[in-house]
């Protein structure tokens, strides 16, 4: 396992600036406190980037970017189309982008990281992975700032943008009460996502306001790594066969899929028999039959808004830490 700054920081007792200046020679430090430092250097094993020590104090115009993709999931379109924004935005300050996959995987997402702090970049944009981030502060290097994009992660402060899920996913619930319907299926990814769990709370809420009470066998929530179209397709299967409801909203593209393949083996008539929104608009949306309701995420504008941030922050690495949520769109189509 990789040692980085900051731990030889705390063996040395000193700020991670001062490590800094000890090996960049960037500024005095006294003797004493540089022993301490170059000792904990030697227990820790600690070996700074040559190359990258040499030209720290230029620029190296790259950016890092790590996204959970796995190998079955349509989400890789959605971060691959927050990818072309940011490689679109840094290429106007003059940046280059290096991207990985952590294949939603809590140990591949920290082997990237170390492999990024070993690397000339600066600044990182990453997607996390659900788990709790604590780890974050011990992984990633003090060497450059690190802006999240569409997930928040818990027990890391850091710049993040984000989408209002939980506004939109309000506004599309509303929507189908104020079409008259009362009895709401909801299906949704694995909570423990900043996405996930505010769909979720939205939709609680809608119902709430206008006094209809949460029926909690009318929700069904995925496993972790289950987000499938097979789960979609049970998930649906399992409500239908099950439970009497009028609509259903489906707070992942994958699932809604399955959801509609489901639907339409049973030749269910949408939305005379059932009203239906997805999530995400991606082409099979449109051609579906009818063609689906659903809530579109601004993808590319994400990516550029991220790009902004972490420029901003690389100029200004002082400035607060800020939140910035993004609007997303509900298009409604034939389903409802």
């Amino acid at each position: 396992m990789s040692t980085n700054i900051k731990e030889v920081a705390k063996e040395a007792g000193v700020s991670v600036a001062t490590v800094s200046h000890v090996i960049n020679q960037t500024r005095y430090v006294s003797d004493e406190t540089k022993l301490k430092v170059l000792k904990a250097m030697k227990q820790l094993g600690y070996r700074p980037n040559l190359v990258a020590r040499s030209l720290r104090s230029q620029r190296s115009k790259i950016v890092g970017l790590i996204i959970p993709v796995c190998p079955s999931d349509t989400s890789g379109f959605f971060f691959t189309t927050i990818a072309q924004g940011i490689e679109n935005k840094l290429k106007e300050h003059g940046y280059n982008l290096l991207f990985s996959n952590s294949n939603e995987n809590i140990e591949c997402e920290k082997e990237q990281i170390r492999v990024f702090n070993s690397q000339l970049v600066d600044g990182l944009i990453i997607a996390p992975t659900v788990d709790d981030h604590q780890y974050l502060n011990e992984v990633i290097s003090g060497d450059y700032p690190v802006v999240f994009i569409d997930r928040k992660p818990v027990g890391y402060k850091s710049d993040c943008v984000l989408v209002d899920n939980f506004s939109i996913t309000y506004k599309a619930i509303n929507t189908l009460i104020e079409k008259g319907h009362s009895r709401i299926a909801f299906i949704s990814g694995h909570m423990g996502l900043t996405t996930s769990d505010e769909r979720y709370f939205a939709y609680k809420k809608a119902l709430e306001d206008n006094n209809i009470t949460v029926d909690e066998s009318l929700i069904v929530i995925a496993e972790y790594g289950k987000t499938s179209f097979e789960s979609g397709y049970e998930f649906t299967k399992k409500l239908f066969t099950s439970q009497k409801f009028s609509a259903l909203f489906v707070a992942n593209n994958l699932m809604s899929m399955g959801a509609l393949a489901f639907l339409n083996e049973q030749r269910v008539k949408i939305p005379e028999e059932l009203a239906v929104i997805g999530f995400d608009d991606y082409d099979w949306t449109k051609i579906s039959v009818p063609p689906l309701s659903v809530i579109k995420q601004p993808a590319f504008d994400m990516g550029r808004k991220a790009a902004e941030v972490l420029i901003d922050r690389i100029n200004n690495p002082t400035k607060r830490f800020k939140e910035y949520r993004m609007s997303a769109e509900f298009i409604i189509r034939g389903s409802i």
